[in-house]
């Protein structure tokens, strides 16, 4: 192997080296046995952080609008809370947040059906923490959705 062809593997990452390899990866979600498209598919990024921008905005402004006299530190932890009791009430009955319903997502569990209501707060207080759903698995499952049994999809 030459120069180039180590920076070139180098530069696109270890999963296309081991494309390049041979490595047959499949489509997200086929591990899972969910659709590569269409209703059931595994929700992409974009939708996943589109929705959570929606429920982030929608927080915001009702920790700005009802508990707190104007902006300051104190909205932004009210906004976290009350974004934590909005994804265990509206996860935990109808499996989706407002910016999932906006966006067309669902959070079901991994082998069907509704998540328990123990698994939805595991998995909101993971949410809120941020780091649990900025790592990612070859499927594009947050840890958060990991450790919870759970998976988004497209509706």
């Amino acid at each position: 192997m030459d120069n180039r062809q180590a920076l070139g593997s180098w530069l696109s990452g270890p999963r296309a080296a081991a494309e390049d390899a041979g490595v047959d990866f499949g489509y997200r979600g086929q591990q899972l046995g969910l659709p590569e498209e269409g209703p059931g598919s595994i929700a992409r990024p974009g939708r996943r952080l589109g929705a959570l921008a929606v429920d982030w905005a929608l927080c915001m402004l009702i920790a700005y609008g009802l508990v707190t006299d104007g902006y300051d530190q104190a909205t932004g932890n009210w906004a976290l809370g009350i974004l934590l009791v909005l994804s265990v009430l509206t996860v935990g009955t109808v499996g989706s947040t407002p910016g999932k319903r906006l966006f067309g997502l669902r959070v079901v569990s991994v082998r069907g059906g509704r998540l328990g209501l123990l698994r939805v707060a595991l998995r909101s207080v993971l949410v809120c923490l941020a780091i649990p759903a900025l790592i990612w698995d070859r499927d594009g499952r947050g840890l958060h959705d990991r450790l919870a049994g759970a998976v988004q999809v497209r509706v």
